[in-house]
């Protein structure tokens, strides 16, 4: 087989899942995997809760080590191997082996484009400081677990209020250790509007953590061994012994531009439906790429898992020969604090009101499951629909146990246009330990109908 050794640069959710589905087509093509950390496919999202104490090993964490890669499914995979430049014109690439600080070029006939995305770092010389961590990778999260161990810090500030700040609040509570959020935005979780957002807020509050908002990150002050002791924001400074940065992510695409690769939305590298890139021969997935939004029919940046693996599965679809489009996204995502459970997809409210659209939205409260049973708990939906079509365009859930997965019957509706009608007239399950005789979804529906 000419013109066969695909090259990709990132071994994680997209870049093992492209690989190995590749494999699965082309039993005897060449493929090599460059990534510059030490592990692959792992998953990101368990690692506050690995912090936290309740994943006992970090290997837990990983899916498939690189020697199964190597051995099961004769793929090339290269930990500590990072690419420092991409070379359109001779199809070849510049790797840096990592452990003897060699550099070697490697070509290719296929290039994917996985990479991933990194959190947003402040830009001051303080952030530096030992006991200052991001988790960016698995390896972040052992270096945080690691130095909890040895430090034993008793006070703890998380900078950021959105799925990685509320989940490690939580991590940092397990651990015994007293915990601060800051954010400079006026609510928590930027993805979900600000009247449920409040929900959260006041349950944090119930739950005795402290959560300063509308306060700007200045800089850290450090011990004489170099150690964080405190955060400085333009209102207070903090007692802290360690500090998570949880500011948001951006794509990894610097490495993509040099090249000339042209850049998308939120600067992630353009893609069309197949996941092809504006070079020949060159595909992108996950983090690092855009994406289609089902809603606005415009280009976005989602980094989830969820999106990774399956872009990485289009992509090795593709390039193993095959046609596959990318349908798209709603940025359905779910996370918990504590016992509250927290959900969203498709369109807020303030985006909806953002892109000037004729919308309508309700908020409901209700209880799951039913009222009489044990363990009845509050529940609180909120949708946005089309003020005309009454199509569903977006949906949010804060409540208790059994409460967020409720989101993917929003999402399925969304996809599938429904209107909210039509998801009052689903003809969903029921029983007193799991919900009403009316699902809250559909109670929220209810109120356009």
């Amino acid at each position: 087989m000419k013109n066969n050794k695909l090259v990709i640069i990132g071994g994680d959710a997209a870049g093992m899942t492209a690989a190995s589905k590749v494999r699965r087509e082309q039993p005897d093509r060449e493929i090599i995997v460059f990534e510059r950390g030490n592990h692959t496919s792992y998953s990101a999202c368990g690692i506050p809760y690995y912090i936290g104490g309740l994943v006992e090993s970090e290997d837990e964490l990983i899916a498939r080590k690189p020697e199964v890669f190597r051995q099961k499914q004769n793929i090339d995979v290269r930990i500590r191997h990072e690419v420092k430049g991409i070379d359109l014109r001779n199809k070849r690439i510049r790797v840096k082996n990592r452990d003897d600080g060699k550099d070697f070029w490697e070509t290719w006939d296929d290039l994917l484009i996985a990479t991933g995305a990194s959190p947003f770092v402040p830009q001051m010389e303080s952030v530096n400081s030992s006991g200052v961590f991001s988790l960016s990778s698995l390896q972040n999260g052992i270096d945080v677990f690691n130095f909890i161990e040895k430090e034993k810090p008793t006070k703890a500030v998380v900078v950021g209020g959105g799925y990685v700040g509320l989940e490690m609040v939580e991590a940092f509570i397990e651990r015994s250790i007293e915990v601060i959020l800051i954010d400079m935005a006026p609510q928590l979780m930027a993805t979900i509007d600000k009247d449920m957002a409040d929900l959260i807020l006041a349950y944090m509050a119930e739950q005795k953590v402290e959560v300063f908002l509308e306060e700007k990150l200045l800089q850290f002050e450090t011990n004489a061994d170099g150690l964080v002791k405190s955060v400085v924001t333009d209102q207070q400074t903090i007692a802290a012994g360690l500090v998570i940065l949880g500011m948001g992510v951006k794509p990894n695409s610097e490495l993509a531009a040099r090249a000339g690769i042209k850049l998308g939305a939120r600067d992630a590298i353009q893609v069309n439906k197949h996941l092809e890139t504006s070079a020949p021969h060159v595909w992108a997935a996950g983090d690092c790429a855009e994406s289609f939004h089902l809603i606005t029919q415009k280009q976005v940046h989602v980094a989830l898992g969820t999106v990774a693996n399956k872009q990485g599965l289009v992509a090795g679809i593709n390039i193993s020969g095959g046609s596959a489009e990318f349908p798209g996204v709603l940025g359905t995502a779910i996370t918990k604090f504590k016992e509250m459970e927290i959900s969203r997809t498709g369109l807020s409210e303030k985006e909806a009101k953002e892109l000037k659209l004729d919308y309508q939205a309700e908020t409901i409260t209700s209880v799951s499951p039913a009222g009489y049973y044990p363990g009845a708990e509050k529940i609180t939906v909120k949708l946005v629909v089309d003020s005309k079509s009454k199509r569903i365009l977006g949906g949010q859930i804060v409540g208790f146990k059994g409460a967020a997965k409720r989101i993917d019957t929003l999402a399925t509706a969304i996809t599938a246009g429904l209107t909210a009608q039509q998801l009052v007239d689903l003809d969903l399950s029921y029983a007193p330990p799991f919900s009403t005789v009316w699902d809250p979804v559909q109670i929220a529906a209810r109120r356009f109908v």
